[in-house]
């Protein structure tokens, strides 16, 4: 668990593997608590291109740099941040991270098959089944991710709403 004890409550941070529902909880909490909402991988993609085309021209490599720049900037400049699935695996990200409140979101392999399915996410791309392959990564990630979550929250079989809401009431709660 992180401490972010001297944290404002006017930020909160979204982790989580692809498909989990960061972007759509988020804009939904930031709604709720009247803050602004930044997804920062759209915000990479605003800046240097669609992100498939960034892994394949630049590797993946500079996007975790890109990366890394975009989550300070959101967390510098407060709201609710939904990051993307591999902003963890940067250790200085990490290290941010234990400064603000960060809430964690999963979801089941069955649950997120449908979610993923068509999707241009790059990692998921190859020969292995992309269920298998989101299982693997999200496998491979989710120590980073419990290190520095706050809280945690399931979005496999309840609405991104109620999740939402229950996020929500969370910080609230951290007053």
């Amino acid at each position: 668990m992180s401490s972010a004890e001297s944290a404002s409550p006017q930020t909160l941070v979204l982790v989580g593997p692809m498909g989990a529902g960061k972007t759509s909880v988020g804009r939904r909490v930031a709604r709720s608590a009247g803050l602004r909402f930044v997804d920062t991988d759209k915000e990479i993609a605003r800046a240097h291109g669609p992100i498939p085309a960034i892994f394949a021209e630049h590797g993946e490599a500079q996007f975790r740099a890109w990366e890394q720049e975009q989550v300070a900037s959101a967390v510098a400049n407060g709201g609710v941040i939904s990051l993307g699935g591999g902003a963890v695996l940067t250790a200085a990200t990490r290290e941010l991270l234990r400064t603000v409140p960060v809430v964690l979101l999963t979801v089941t392999p069955e649950a997120v098959a449908e979610r993923i399915t068509g999707s241009d996410r790059p990692l998921l791309h190859g020969e292995e089944d992309p269920v298998q392959r989101w299982q693997r990564i999200f496998a491979e990630r989710r120590a980073l991710y419990e290190e520095v979550a706050d809280a945690t929250f399931d979005t496999s079989r309840v609405p991104m709403s109620r999740v939402a809401n229950r996020i929500v009431e969370w910080m609230r709660g951290r007053g």
